[in-house]
């Protein structure tokens, strides 16, 4: 494996750009976000088309030129010190054949988002390197956990993190150390057979999602399974997996980790020893916390839980 790019850590007053490379945003759903990034001591520079709207099929922020303009010129411009998203949604895959990282190579800067983000953060692996898998600057309008986006700050000044978890009784014990790669589960599913899917080979897999159906959660898993991924990894991590199912029918709906989605992953795994963790908190939740993507990580799954960065 080549060696990962880690940005240098971020000092007070430095430019983070703010783009939205998917869903349509309004400029009221950044204020808090953008409003924390100044109270952390930086300066937050938006994109040309971050309020932008085009409507095709789904309501996009721009249209593809405009949103992988706005994309290359923050991975691309040495006065950005970090490129944070201001949501997910859908349409980060229009981008990934336009991306231009030359600049990126001499001035690495943290990537930093989840949820359809996750296909650029696999772009950005392939090419060695890390980005952040956390909240984006819209989700701070939803009144999530104030440690969730301090975390992330704590990142971006050259701290790992370093995680307890509350043990669940679905856990497979065991210890394992590798890559962490992954992200939302419909995108690492989306790029599969694709040049742009993620190397599963010996890595430590995340995986979280939000408002999908049952049918399609085990539709999901068994794509994994047949493509051999659950062969390769050393060991698995589940976060998030909330509105599932339909919502008349399941009383969890709302919960953060779904007991049924969770049982339904389970069942698929049998086979597999490798280590896995459920309930690690990340994804589409109240304390989303923060995740390096293609950094090494240590998970130990005992009676304590723990997963460290190194």
């Amino acid at each position: 494996m080549d060696e990962m790019i880690f940005p240098k850590s971020l000092k007070k007053g430095d430019e983070i750009a703010i783009i939205s490379p998917a869903g349509a945003v309004e400029e009221k759903q950044l204020e808090k976000g953008l409003e924390i990034i100044r109270q952390k001591g930086f300066e937050p520079v938006l994109g040309k088309h971050v309020y932008t709207e085009f409507s095709n099929g789904y309501s996009y922020a721009g249209t593809e030129k405009e949103r992988i303009s706005d994309l290359n010129w923050a991975f691309n411009n040495d006065g950005i010190s970090a490129v944070w998203a201001s949501r997910g949604g859908y349409g980060c895959q229009h981008l990934l054949g336009h991306l231009q990282l030359s600049k990126l190579k001499k001035n690495p800067k943290w990537y930093i988002g989840y949820s359809d983000n996750t296909v650029i953060q696999s772009f950005l692996l392939k090419n060695n390197f890390v980005s952040i898998h956390g909240q984006t600057i819209k989700t701070s309008n939803f009144g999530v956990s104030d440690e969730s986006y301090d975390l992330i700050f704590d990142i971006l000044k050259g701290e790992k993190p370093d995680y307890k978890v509350e043990s669940n009784p679905l856990n497979k014990k065991g210890t394992a150390e590798g890559q962490l790669i992954g992200g939302n589960l419909a995108l690492i599913y989306a790029l599969l057979g694709t040049p742009y899917s993620f190397n599963f080979k010996d890595k430590i897999l995340f995986i979280e999602d939000i408002g999908e159906n049952y049918y399609a959660l085990d539709r999901m898993m068994m794509s994994l399974e047949l493509a051999g991924v659950f062969r390769k990894i050393k060991g698995l991590i589940i976060g998030g997996m909330t509105y599932m199912g339909d919502e008349k029918d399941n009383k969890n709906y709302a919960e953060s980790f779904d007991g049924f989605a969770y049982q339904l992953i389970s069942d698929r795994l049998k086979k597999y020893g490798f280590p896995t963790l459920f309930g690690f908190p990340n994804g589409h939740i109240f304390d989303n916390k923060p995740l390096i993507i293609g950094a090494d990580i240590k998970m130990q799954i005992e009676d304590q839980v723990k997963v460290q960065f190194k």
